[in-house]
């Protein structure tokens, strides 16, 4: 069983930036796609940020393009999100998933793609 633990969380000013972390127990992290979702109260999780396996194809959510930034380090068994320029739009309890993957390049959208999931840290964008 993998276990993510998300960490960063928390209070910021809208214009504020917050990094995200996951940290998994994966031995063989290279070898999952990651995800970072998030979910608002009364709505649906929707996807934020993907990344493949290799890091090196990314994807993001249009309305964060520009501000979000997702990266891994294999070594650290570990992803961000570093988002900046935060609006209040973008409050919401945000989670990590993961997935295995036999594509270096493969990126995964819907929630019902990954199978492992952290249990959330929450993002409040508040003056």
């Amino acid at each position: 069983q993998v276990q993510l633990v998300e960490s960063g969380g928390g209070l910021v000013q809208p214009g504020g930036s917050l990094r995200l972390s996951c940290t998994t127990s994966a031995r063989t992290f290279s070898t999952y796609a990651m995800g970072w979702f998030r979910q608002a109260p009364g709505k649906k999780r929707e996807f934020v940020a993907a990344i493949s396996r290799s890091g090196v194809e990314i994807d993001y959510l249009d309305s964060v393009k520009g501000r979000f930034t997702i990266s891994r380090d294999n070594a650290e068994n570990t992803v961000y999100l570093q988002m900046n320029n935060l609006k209040p739009e973008d409050a919401a309890v945000y989670y990590c998933s993961a997935r295995t993957t036999n594509f270096n390049g493969g990126l995964y959208y819907s929630s019902n793609e990954y199978v492992y999931w952290g249990q959330g840290t929450r993002v409040t964008v508040s003056s």
